[in-house]
């Protein structure tokens, strides 16, 4: 008798996967731009690009360096805003039969609630993946993802103008990344990811200048895959909801390790730069390990991290 393949589907709050691997946003532009590298339909998602109420130009270049087992970037949330993104974007992502999640940001609450009514009256769009990691301008430019409060408060707010299911983005620039997994759970969220990028910066010896024309950037890659597994580890062990890993997936045994330790899927981003289609090449390698390992699906090792009493 045939075995059957296995089970790699996976939910995120209300969104149902048939792979356990998306695309993060700001590494996958927005899809057409892959088409070329793999079969896109074999995802379990892709992330747009983060989109605004308005066009973006982002940073001044240089922009984006690479660095030690990573990457340091400071692109500046560049798009095509929320107009440009349904008019000439969605046209050929509809077409597609995987979900589209669109990553949103503003600068302040308002805009945050503006971008996600728009794009929840848009059928294409599957859920929305909310980054407050942003300046809030008008609480003289503090992160919205560093106050347990303010990013409940923008959470809550978007949750109550929106229907479909909302994904917050955590940064990892904080002293209690549980505190704040329970702040925007309480306020409504559907899943968590994390980790987003890690403020760094690189220094030119010979100019004695930044290279960044920003200063500093976020480092991305696998350096910071240890930081990430940490933190989905430990909110994980505190929160009821789906938590996705983010951060320098590379393989399908760095995606291994962040099911096993309590994520319900994962995103790869900075690999896209390097290998086209590793994503693709992820779900291969995760189904590969299961049926190695005689299990019936992904569920199967979420979670099943053992301590050492």
């Amino acid at each position: 008798m045939k075995k059957h393949p296995p089970d790699l589907r996976t939910d995120i709050g209300g969104i149902q996967l048939k792979a356990p691997v998306m695309t993060a946003s700001g590494t996958f532009g927005y899809g057409a731009e892959f088409d070329p590298f793999m079969d896109l339909n074999r995802l379990g998602a892709i992330i747009v690009k983060g989109l605004s109420l308005d066009p973006s130009k982002g940073n001044p270049p240089q922009r984006i360096i690479e660095t030690p087992s990573g990457m340091l970037n400071a692109i500046g949330l560049e798009n095509v805003g929320i107009d440009a993104f349904i008019r000439e974007k969605l046209p050929f992502l509809e077409k597609l039969s995987v979900p589209v999640i669109a990553n949103i940001y503003g600068q302040s609450m308002d805009e945050y609630v503006q971008v996600a009514t728009r794009l929840d009256a848009v059928d294409a769009v599957a859920g929305l993946e909310v980054n407050i990691s942003c300046p809030n301008v008008k609480a003289g430019g503090v992160a919205f993802g560093v106050d347990p409060d303010m990013a409940a408060a923008v959470v809550a707010a978007v949750k109550t103008a929106v229907s479909k299911p909302v994904m917050v983005k955590l940064s990892p620039n904080v002293t209690d990344i549980v505190k704040i997994a329970r702040s925007v759970e309480d306020a409504g969220a559907d899943s968590l990811s994390l980790i987003n990028t890690i403020t760094g910066m690189c220094i030119d010896i010979h100019t004695r200048r930044p290279v960044l024309a920003n200063i500093t950037g976020g480092l991305s890659g696998p350096a910071i895959r240890p930081v990430a597994l940490r933190m989905v580890w430990q909110v994980a062990k505190h929160v009821e909801i789906p938590v996705i890993g983010v951060g320098g997936i590379m393989r399908a045994e760095d995606a291994l390790e962040f099911f096993i330790a309590g994520a319900a899927a994962v995103q790869v981003g900075t690999a896209n730069f390097i290998n086209p289609h590793a994503a693709v090449d992820i779900i291969d390698g995760i189904e590969s390990y299961l049926e190695q390992h005689g299990c019936s699906s992904v569920t199967d090792i979420i979670g099943t991290l053992e301590i050492r009493s």
